[in-house]
């Protein structure tokens, strides 16, 4: 059997993702000591991890649904879905240094820049494939209005520009670009189950 463009796109991306995944994992340290005390200074850590492990599920699951979706692709597609891979590549490194230093200012922005630097890349992504595809396609039908997108780069660059008054408000505004997103896009989910 032989993969269509969409398949391979899918399965690299896949796996570029479950390294990521795998590299943040990597990141992760254990406890000092064995008391609840010593236990309890991971957890910053813990969070930012969970925060940045649903993220990148999001993604995966987000952009499944969106390749499953798309009938059509050209290099306009490749290269918008390498800015995004590229973006979420750096994922990583963000927690890290979120999880290092939690209550900076520079880390909690540098979290958030990477956060809408892949909201963006995914925006541009949706759009070339609509350009693609054309007018009417199911891509196109399904995100005609993504008022969720907006809504999440508004919400990443105003927790970048919060992270200087006060980190705290800038993770709470991550998490609820997350917890938005959590379910995923069904516009996108109903598109593909219609015609397969």
């Amino acid at each position: 059997m032989r993969l269509d463009d969409t398949d391979r796109l899918e399965a690299f991306s896949d796996g570029v993702l479950a390294v990521i995944i795998t590299i943040m994992a990597f990141g992760l340290r254990t406890p000092g000591g064995f008391s609840w005390a010593a236990s309890r200074t991971l957890l910053p850590s813990l969070l930012v991890y969970l925060l940045s492990f649903v993220m990148i599920g999001i993604y995966w699951n987000n952009h499944h649904h969106l390749l499953r979706a798309t009938e059509k692709m050209d290099g306009s597609v490749m290269w918008s879905n390498l800015a995004v891979l590229f973006w979420l590549s750096l994922v990583p490194v963000a927690t890290s240094w979120v999880a290092r230093f939690p209550h900076h200012t520079l880390p909690a922005a540098g979290y958030g820049i990477v956060a809408l630097g892949a909201g963006a890349a995914y925006s541009v992504l949706v759009k070339c494939i609509v350009a693609v595809n054309g007018v009417g396609s199911r891509v196109e039908v399904a995100v005609r209005r993504d008022l969720k997108g907006k809504l999440s780069l508004v919400l990443y660059a105003t927790g970048v520009a919060l992270a200087w008054v006060n980190p705290t408000v800038s993770y709470a505004l991550y998490v609820a670009v997350a917890v938005m997103w959590f379910i995923p896009d069904r516009r996108l989910a109903s598109a593909t189950t219609e015609t397969d």
